[in-house]
């Protein structure tokens, strides 16, 4: 189950189809997990994560999907649309960042529901970056939506080599999804984390 809340009104008032974006982005970087047919790791990794963080590592070659039953969703994920300073609260008191950012992921503790976690998006960060990078605002949104929920996945992006896993994932559910690669030309890309 894909799970969404508006926090902001000025999601919609960008996008009017900002939830449905943001689902699409959700449901196929799921998708790219072993338990939801994809090869991505499962979790283990991850934290709460920006895209000014790297990657995680790849999938190990072993990775086999679970069999799911006709019409079975497993694992559950909710995304935040919310403000800067409810984001910038997050950060400061999960990362120890006081700062806005532009997505944050919770991955959650295994639990017998399998909720993958929770992942948080601030409106001004993104449509700025947005802007900056001159990207239409809905790639940019549905690129941030799949980094996070990557991360509930387990996917991170501490060392170089993690960081061109994730964003090779990253690329490639995009391009699933009509969206140009984030990372040409230089636009996306992102700082290397400061440890906490």
């Amino acid at each position: 189950m894909i799970d969404i809340e508006v926090e902001d009104a000025a999601w919609t008032v960008a996008a009017a189809e900002a939830v449905e974006l943001v689902r699409a982005a959700a449901k196929a970087a799921l998708s790219s997990s072993p338990v939801h047919g994809g090869g991505g790791p499962r979790r283990g990794g991850g934290g709460a994560g920006s895209t000014t963080e790297r990657a995680a590592a790849p999938p190990p070659p072993q990775a086999v999907p679970l069999p799911r039953l006709a019409g079975e969703e497993l694992g559950s994920v909710t995304l935040l649309l919310t403000d800067d300073a409810t984001v910038r609260d997050l950060n400061a008191r999960f990362r120890g960042q006081d700062a806005a950012t532009n997505v944050l992921s919770f991955p959650a503790a295994p639990n017998p529901e399998d909720h993958l976690g929770d992942v948080a998006l601030a409106y001004g960060v993104c449509a700025r970056e947005a802007a900056e990078q001159g990207k239409p605002f809905g790639h940019h949104l549905q690129h941030l939506t799949v980094h996070g929920v990557l991360h509930l996945l387990g996917y991170d992006h501490i060392g170089d080599d993690e960081a061109e896993a994730m964003e090779g994932l990253e690329r490639a559910v995009l391009a699933g999804l009509g969206v140009p690669d984030p990372y040409a030309a230089g636009k996306g890309e992102h700082d290397r984390p400061r440890p906490i």
